[in-house]
């Protein structure tokens, strides 16, 4: 009885032992023992291949954009002095920063690592669903397009599109800003732009100035005329080339209309306008040629008893 009471207190001791082992071994293998010389060494191998590529890329990055800047800048000034058309100027300024821009990006990417395959992947499907999303911007991306190439008006033309008129100031791949002559700045999109009339009063170098000068029916109109005649050869603004025109255009309720028509230069023709109106009534009041107002005559008759 007493050996087989020893032999069963050993195999329980062995027994024990071997869960112990066994458990420390699971331990070991579930909970590495990580040293801080381990976490040090990956640390500074990170720091000193991609780390190190990453600062590099930071440098190179900002000095480059700003020899972009430089550079575009320098060619933009450039054209100018050399009189190149300013929309085109301004076209070829944008696109070309943000395409060089673009690509030292790229370059600099590909230099750190990062796949640009599956980078590339990623951009497409996001300008998959960027596209869905943004019809209107394509549209107005697409009419940006239509007038830098058809050229209807460039930079610092006076059009009329939409009931708005203005001074082209800027025209964008997306949106052209005109300023109106109150001085307020009107963003327009291209798309709605481009598929409108637009009216160019800048696109020839001279203009047609109108104005209507009421006479009364008593007035001589030869003498009118010849008034309005007098006042037109005195101004150096009007262009003697095609000759002014000076005609009754119509009988009015109240005044014989006179038509008067002539012919300066584009950047004058406020100018010239307003003076016809105020030298023309000088002119009628010294000759005594009456410009009449509307006026009704009442008649009253009595009834007969």
């Amino acid at each position: 009885m007493n050996l087989f009471k020893f032999l069963g207190e050993v195999s329980s001791l062995t027994s024990q032992e071997s869960a112990s082992t066994s458990s420390e071994s699971i331990e070991e293998i579930l909970v590495p023992q990580i040293s801080w010389a381990d976490v040090f060494d990956k640390v500074y191998h990170w720091l000193m291949t991609t780390g190190l590529k990453l600062l590099i890329a930071i440098i190179a990055l900002i000095i480059s954009f700003g020899l972009i800047n430089f550079v575009t800048k320098k060619v933009f000034k450039r054209l100018q002095k050399k009189h190149v058309d300013e929309t085109i100027n301004r076209v070829i300024f944008g696109a070309s920063k943000i395409g060089l821009k673009l690509l030292v990006l790229t370059i600099l990417i590909a230099y750190v690592g990062i796949e640009t395959a599956s980078l590339s992947a990623v951009i497409a499907s996001l300008g998959v669903g960027i596209s869905l999303a943004v019809q209107g911007t394509l549209s107005n991306f697409a009419g940006g397009v239509i007038i830098i190439v058809m050229r209807p008006f460039k930079i610092g033309d006076f059009i009329t599109t939409s009931d708005y008129s203005g001074t082209v100031e800027d025209i964008r791949l997306f949106y052209t800003n005109i300023v109106t002559p109150d001085n307020k700045v009107i963003m327009i999109p291209n798309g709605t732009l481009s598929n409108n009339i637009i009216v160019n009063v800048s696109a020839k170098e001279s203009r047609r100035v109108d104005v209507v000068m009421p006479i009364s029916y008593d007035a001589d109109v030869e003498k009118a005329k010849k008034a309005i005649g007098d006042v037109i050869k005195k101004y150096d603004l009007v262009l003697k080339d095609p000759a002014p025109f000076i005609e009754v255009g119509e009988y009015a309720d109240s005044s014989v209309n006179i038509y008067v028509r002539t012919w300066t230069k584009k950047e004058n023709y406020w100018t010239v306008y307003y003076y016809l109106l105020k030298e023309i009534r000088k002119e009628f009041d010294k000759k005594g040629i009456e410009i009449p107002f509307n006026q009704l005559d009442v008649h009253i008759t009595k009834e007969k008893k």
